[in-house]
Order: C-alpha cells, then structure tokens, then sequence
C-alpha cells in the first residue's frame, strides 16, 4: 500500500498476465515517484491459462525479452500473484497486539481458508488498530505456497530477482490510493477486467475488505467474435478497444459479455452486505485493465448496478518523465497499467 513507499531507489513492476507481460519502472529518489518507463508484449495464446503457467519455457523467454528489448538494466523486480490460489478476506479476531495476532493467526485462518494449510503462505493487516473494541477487523491473505514458489523459480529462470511477491489485489489498490485519495471513502468497487479473468476488489473507508474472481475476459469476447463472425484477431480486438468501424453490428454479443460481469460484480457487493451488517451501499465502480475499454461496458455496468462507473487511470496524479507516454497510445494501455504501477510503487524494505 502507499504507506509501504521508500524513497531513493529505483522500483521495477513486473505484471505476467494471461495477455501481456508489463512493465513499469518508477523513480522514487525525488520528491515524489515518477514514471521513467513502461513496455508491454502479448505472450502466445495458453501460455498462461487462468493464472496457470502451462509453458514456463515460453513465458521465461518472454519476460527476458521485455527486459532485453526495453533496455531494463535492473533485475531486481516487484511482482505478484493472483486467481484461484489466492484468497483476501476481511475475518473478526479477538483484539490483540500485531505480534501476539502473528503468533495465533495461523489458527484463526483455519476456518477460513479453502486451501491445505500445510501448504499456504499467510499475511494479514489489522484494518482498525486504534480503535478499542474487544474485537478487530483484519484483512486475511492466503496463497498457496507452489503459486508462489512457481513464480519465483520463473522469474529467476528469466534472470531477475523477486524482491517482494505482492497479492494482485494489493497492487491494484497501491495505484488507485494514490491517483485516486479522494476516493477512500464509502463503499466502491475496483474491477480489473483482464483477459481471462476479472476481479472484483471491495474497498470500504479506503481500506480493501473483499476479492472475487469472476470467470469472464476480454478472450473471451476475442474468441467468439472470431468463431461466431469469422473476425481475424485483428479485427476483434480492434472491436474490443472501440476502434472498428463495423462496431455497432457486434453491440449485443458485448453487451451480454458486460452484463455478465455487471452480475457478477453485484454479487460481490451483496455478499459483503450479507457478511458485514455495518456494510454501506455501492457507491461508485472503478474499471482497470485490458478489457476495461470494451465498449459499452461502463454503461452495462452503471445501469445494473444504478452506481456511476468510470476507467481508473493509473496515470491520474503519478508524475510522468517527459517522452515516456509518447511510446504508447495512452488512452488504450492506461488501464492496463494499473497492476504494475501499483507494483511499482512498491519497494523492497
């Protein structure tokens, strides 16, 4: 989160995504960070299969070659893990100090967490430590230990060295707190909408109490305009960023694509309201990443969900280094930045 930033170094965020690998590089030896740099390639189709690395070969090759075409002369990186084999849940435990809760955790997060507890890495972050109530708000965080063993081993197979493993969830939320305080308020929703998966991040009074994976992406749009429109993959995905003219003629197939995920984002919110009876209503929908600019999808969203919706853009507040920006299309990659950003704006303690 914000409050982890460290000045005086130089900060690699490295994204491997199902889509793309990203990377963001921020300079925090002045006043505030700066945006030095950022590089994106696409990997090859399963590569990576609901945050499965199905060919580790390939995605080593990949991120070697990110590094090396882009001139990134740190190895040292930020990165994180994410999908199935994680899980953030905000649980009540008895009040105590943070290092008699380190010492009892383990036991509290057995009834909680879906996964072999011998095989689970565990964090946790008191959500209300100056309040005095015999209980507290905690913010669980479990990852299965081979997820993250996985994604070390890759990234030292591509040359680099993992300086900290962060929870996806987490990155997402270091950008938006920073280019977004006037937002740590209320109840909203922070929605990554990646290629094959979205997730939904709840944050209540600034503070992240929920993550649910929905099975829906941007491939999935790609793979049905090719299938049932016989579209090349780059006529598709020149309709799922809204720059085909023959847009209007795929309108519904996207917009049940977006109602499904407007279903599932309600879901999210309304299980919190059932878990958490001093729970507020929704109040404002935050879209990231790859598929965040498909079109009508803020407008799906902002009449299911009755709730204004908007694209977040990491690239808000964050200082920029002059001619960074003028590599890329910024209004098409910016939401796909939000993950490495946020990663980014991380560093080692």
């Amino acid at each position: 989160m914000a409050s982890f930033l460290r000045r005086n170094r130089v900060t690699v965020g490295l994204d491997i995504g199902s889509g793309f690998v990203k990377v963001a590089v921020i300079d925090h030896s002045g006043p505030q960070p700066e945006l030095t740099h950022v590089s994106h390639t696409p990997l090859v189709a399963d590569a990576i299969v609901e945050g499965e690395i199905m060919d580790p070969q390939l995605v080593v090759e990949t991120v070697r070659s990110v590094f090396e075409t882009s001139g990134i002369k740190a190895r040292s990186v930020v990165t994180s893990v994410g999908g199935r084999d994680v899980m953030v849940k905000k649980i009540q435990m008895d009040r105590m100090k943070e290092s008699d809760a380190r010492e009892v955790i383990r036991w509290e997060a057995e009834q909680y967490v879906p996964f072999d507890m011998e095989n689970v890495q565990l964090d946790f972050q008191i959500l209300d430590p100056l309040d005095d109530g015999l209980q507290m708000s905690v913010l669980l965080v479990a990852a299965k230990r081979d997820l993250v063993d996985q994604k070390v081993s890759l990234l030292r197979d591509a040359g680099l060295t993992p300086a900290v493993v962060d929870v996806d969830a987490f990155a997402l939320y270091n950008a938006f707190e920073y280019n977004y305080p006037e937002a740590m308020q209320g109840t909203l929703a922070l929605v990554n909408v990646g290629h094959e998966i979205s997730t939904v991040n709840v944050l209540q009074s600034g503070s992240p109490v929920l993550t649910r994976d929905i099975p829906f992406g941007s491939r999935r749009l790609r793979e049905d305009l090719r299938r049932l429109h016989g579209l090349t993959a780059e006529d598709a995905e020149a309709v799922l960023q809204g720059r085909s003219a023959r847009g209007a003629e795929f309108r519904q197939l996207l917009v049940e694509g977006c109602e499904e995920l407007a279903m599932g984002i309600e879901r999210a919110v309304a299980f919190l309201s059932m878990s958490d009876a001093g729970g507020q209503g929704l109040g404002q929908v935050f879209l990231c990443g790859g598929g965040a600019r498909i079109p009508g999808l803020m407008d799906v969203i902002a009449t299911h969900l009755r709730t204004r919706t908007e694209i977040a853009n990491p690239l808000q507040r964050l200082k920029v280094r002059p001619g960074v920006t003028t590599l890329f299309p910024v209004d098409e990659l910016a939401p796909m930045l939000m993950l490495p950003v946020g990663l980014a704006l991380r560093t080692a303690a």
